[in-house]
């Protein structure tokens, strides 16, 4: 119980700054508003708390064992996210012909498997605030849980920051402007998974 608050604040500080997760979400909410990021946001929190959970009770082991596994994931997910980065970099305004909606609940949930610093989060998270004297079933539902109560305020402050910009984005080469740079962004926080 005593690393419960250290929990919470390692959960907000990791799921507020910059990354995927909440870069997508911004520019989600920038171009559809917030209702329509919601159940991108609840995808994202859901899918990250059960990533931990599935980490935590087993999967850090193959990874230990298997080096290569990790690597082929970190590599598979930063090129997926390079796609991502490439869409939202060529969306075009609202209205501006076909629209894709943002990442709905599943693919968001879906998405923390491939995300890597999700992953370098949940390898970090486990380890750090489970003993090995303790119940790691109990720890690990735990962190999870903090996770999942952690993710959709954080993440709401990006899709604000999103909704405000959009406001501010009254052109389409303004909003065009401001996707490059989410983008832009995006790609920027893959650096520290791979240098």
């Amino acid at each position: 119980m005593e690393t419960l608050l250290p929990l919470f604040a390692f959960a907000i500080a990791t799921s507020v700054t910059p990354g995927p997760n909440v870069l997508m979400v911004a520019a989600a909410a920038a171009n559809y508003g917030i209702r329509a990021t919601l159940p991108q946001m609840f995808g994202i929190a859901a899918g990250f708390a059960l990533m931990l959970v599935v980490v935590g009770l087993g999967l850090a082991g193959p990874f230990a064992a298997w080096p290569a596994l990790h690597a082929v994931l970190k590599w598979g997910g930063g090129a997926w996210l390079l796609v991502l980065a490439w869409k939202i970099a060529r969306a075009g305004a609202p209205g501006d012909g076909p629209s894709r909606p943002p990442l709905g609940f599943i693919g968001a949930a879906l998405f923390q498997w491939v995300n890597p610093k999700a992953w370098m989060i949940a390898l970090a998270a486990i380890p750090a605030f489970t003993t090995p004297e303790g119940d790691m079933l109990a720890e690990t539902l735990r962190i999870g849980a903090v996770f999942a109560l952690v993710c959709l305020p954080c993440t709401l402050v990006w899709a604000g920051l999103g909704t405000g910009a959009a406001r501010l984005l009254r052109t389409r080469s303004a909003l065009r402007g401001f996707n490059i740079a989410m983008a832009l962004l995006m790609v920027g926080s893959l650096l520290p998974a791979f240098l």
